[in-house]
């Protein structure tokens, strides 16, 4: 993997995504002169028209990340591949064509624009099904020597098992300190030179995955496996890698501490992550401004009580303020006042309810919030002082997610489904710490795009 402003991108997504700029530029290039051609006009030198190549591949590119194109699922099929790919190429279009009227000398003629979209999709598609089977084959992944055979190295075998592994582990050592789990792990004892035996392996990379570390750390070792230049990690950081999350049950408070994250040098970051807060919770409440209104309309007409919902939640350093939603629930939908988690197919929720939920609209006068400044676009979900307590009493480092403004969005709502239970607030929490931890615009941005993907394929929404 590579790490691009502390967020790591797989070598195969990083070499498709550049394929595909390029296929991008072709098409439009080759759309361009098709067109040209067909009206008998003069084709000039390219670089007359770098603007609108770029426009249009940066553009249908981006609607690219933003629906999945680049998810684990999209690379191991190309049936998935090729549904996302086509919303993304039509969502690029749409927005082709309203920067047209804004801006119609740094965009593709719409004509051009049709040829350029027919030819994308083709280049698009015929570029996986050339590249399928090797973005997800070996060639691809990391390989992978395991210190270690128990619990915690079984936890690397069963993520190598899952579709779209980046890794492979060609072998585990038992190095006696505990039960050993892993059955074809071989025992450190039959392994003369550890380090000659992981070159001659080709691995790239040793896992210290160690059931009881105090005084079993091989120093020796890894000070010979690190000298030949391959790369050797702890599993909490290699876990933390390979999940986008934080493992909890791996993790302890000096990793935390002593590992690369949450940096204090992010004055800048926050001046603009605001900027941007204040810019875009003042559009889109413009833009948003008559559906809020009617939604709120139709909420008094379907059910009985207000239109909008006040409800205090845990934000920023602990401090509590009120979020405002519009209702898509009965008006007794709590009693006395007692936090109830959301479930599947909840009966409280209201048959408008169901709908805005289902199409985010009812979340949209948040924007109110985010320009306030009790809440950012991007950042974990706040949630209420109940729940908060009796989290914190349940998962360790709780308190820590609200070392961050709350958002709208965020990491875990683009990775893991919506969830009502102390499990699901785990695995959330695994993803908020992440977000914390490696925080930077670039993060935010990639949130911000993939949160359509959310939108277009509401799974879980409650």
């Amino acid at each position: 993997m590579i790490r691009l402003f502390k967020h790591y991108v797989p070598h195969a997504v990083l070499l498709l995504g550049l394929l595909d700029f390029m296929l991008l530029i072709a098409a439009a290039e080759a759309g361009w002169i098709l067109r040209a051609h067909q009206i008998g006009m003069a084709v000039e030198h390219v670089v007359t028209r770098t603007g609108p190549l770029f426009s249009f591949a940066i553009a249908i590119q981006t609607a690219m990340i933003a629906v999945g194109v680049y998810g684990p699922e999209s690379l191991q099929s190309i049936r998935f591949a090729v549904a996302r790919l086509l919303v993304a190429v039509s969502l690029g279009v749409i927005f082709l064509s309203v920067l047209y009227f804004l801006l119609p000398g740094m965009t593709l003629w719409r004509s051009n624009s049709l040829y350029a979209m027919g030819l994308s999709v083709s280049l698009l598609l015929l570029i996986r099904l050339l590249l399928g089977s090797m973005l997800g084959g070996e060639a691809f992944k990391r390989r992978l020597v395991v210190l270690g055979a128990g619990s915690r190295a079984d936890r690397i075998r069963e993520l190598e098992r899952k579709r779209g592994s980046g890794f492979l582990v060609v072998g585990y050592i038992a190095m006696n300190d505990g039960a050993q789990v892993v059955e074809e792990a071989i025992n450190r004892n039959a392994v003369y030179n550890l380090s000659d035996f992981v070159v001659r392996l080709n691995a790239s990379e040793v896992v210290l995955a160690l059931e009881e570390r105090r005084n079993a750390i091989p120093m020796s070792d890894l000070l010979r496996i690190k000298t030949t230049g391959v790369h050797v990690n702890d599993l909490s950081s290699f876990l933390e890698r390979e999940t986008g999350r934080v493992d909890l049950a791996s993790v302890n408070p000096s990793w935390l501490i002593f590992s690369d994250g949450f940096s204090a040098g992010r004055r800048l970051s926050s001046i603009a992550k605001r900027l941007f807060d204040i810019i875009a919770s003042l559009i889109l409440l413009a833009l948003t401004g008559p559906i809020i209104l009617l939604a709120a309309i139709l909420v008094k007409l379907d059910s009985k009580g207000g239109a909008f919902y006040r409800q205090q939640r845990v934000g920023l350093y602990g401090q509590e303020f009120w979020i405002v939603k519009l209702r898509t629930m009965r008006q007794d939908a709590e009693v006395a006042g007692q936090a109830v988690w959301a479930e599947k197919d909840d009966p409280r929720i209201t048959r408008l309810g169901y709908w805005l939920r289902k199409l985010r609209i009812d979340e949209l006068p948040q924007t109110w919030t985010v320009l306030k400044g009790e809440m950012s676009f991007v950042g974990p979900r706040p949630e209420r002082r109940q729940f908060v307590e009796d989290l914190e009493q349940h998962l360790r480092y709780y308190a820590e997610r609200h070392m961050v403004k709350p958002g709208i969005t965020g990491w875990a709502q683009i990775n893991y489904p919506y969830g009502a239970s102390i499990e699901d607030a785990r695995h959330k929490l695994e993803y908020d710490l992440y977000y914390a931890k490696n925080y930077t615009p670039f993060l935010d941005l990639l949130i911000l795009l993939q949160t359509v993907r959310v939108i277009l394929w509401p799974d879980g929404a409650r």
